[in-house]
């Protein structure tokens, strides 16, 4: 008995599949192999040159999943925005340390916000877009473009590209934009833009502290309450 299903209805060209059997027992006792065939959709990576040609060549349309302080500062004009990460107001305790903690070194020094995933952000494309819209999903780093379009291939969408590297690499021009700076530099903000290496050193150095006191708080705790004498 051989049985077919499909994921989704794909061009072998940008697809990937892969076979597989397994064998089954129905309620006589009897056993047959089943075959089921699943194919899924495969992301596209590309620069900034082939992502210009996306656009102008083949209809993709841009979608800015950034905060909404890196799209302020610049986005390209023609694109769509809903960002993955959103600003995390949420006012438990918890949270509220969090926060306190980020903004005052990781916002200072790189004039990020504090943010949480958007619960809403898989929605919110499907009411903007059909799944088989061909989509260039951008981002700064091309990390968080990355995870979007993940989440967007698990949901059915068939034709989607991101740029490696992300917004950061593109050479100035290649897309019209808005905003106070050029694109590849909307990542840049806070104090970073003003002490150059050394506060990105420090910046560092800051958030491994606070990622060991976070991870580690037995061993952190020890090593504040340490006598200097006892060190040496």
């Amino acid at each position: 008995m051989s049985v077919l299903a499909f994921s989704v209805p794909i061009t072998p060209s940008r697809s990937k599949a892969s076979l597989l059997m397994r064998r089954l027992r129905n309620v006589s006792g009897k056993s047959y192999w089943k075959r089921t065939l699943m194919i899924s959709a495969e992301v596209k990576y590309v620069n900034g040159e082939e992502a210009k040609r996306l656009i102008d060549e083949e209809g993709y349309s841009i979608l800015d999943i950034r905060d909404k302080t890196q799209y302020d500062r610049a986005h390209i004009n023609s694109c769509r925005h809903i960002p993955l990460f959103i600003e995390n107001n949420d006012n438990d305790i918890g949270t509220i340390v969090k926060r306190t903690i980020h903004n005052n070194f990781v916002g200072i020094l790189f004039g990020l916000p504090f943010t949480k995933l958007n619960p809403e952000f898989v929605e919110a494309v499907k009411s903007q877009f059909p799944s088989d819209s061909k989509l260039l999903v951008v981002c700064q780093e091309g990390l968080r473009s990355a995870v979007a379009a993940s989440k967007l291939e698990s949901e059915g969408f068939q034709y989607i590209s991101c740029i490696t590297s992300g917004l950061q690499s593109l050479k100035p021009g290649t897309f019209e934009s808005t905003g106070t700076v050029e694109l590849q530099n909307a990542g840049k903000a806070g104090l970073v833009t003003i002490q150059g290496k050394i506060s990105v050193v420090l910046g560092t150095v800051l958030i491994c502290a606070l990622l060991f006191i976070t991870l580690f708080p037995d061993q952190a705790e020890k090593i504040l309450q340490a006598n200097p004498q006892d060190r040496s």
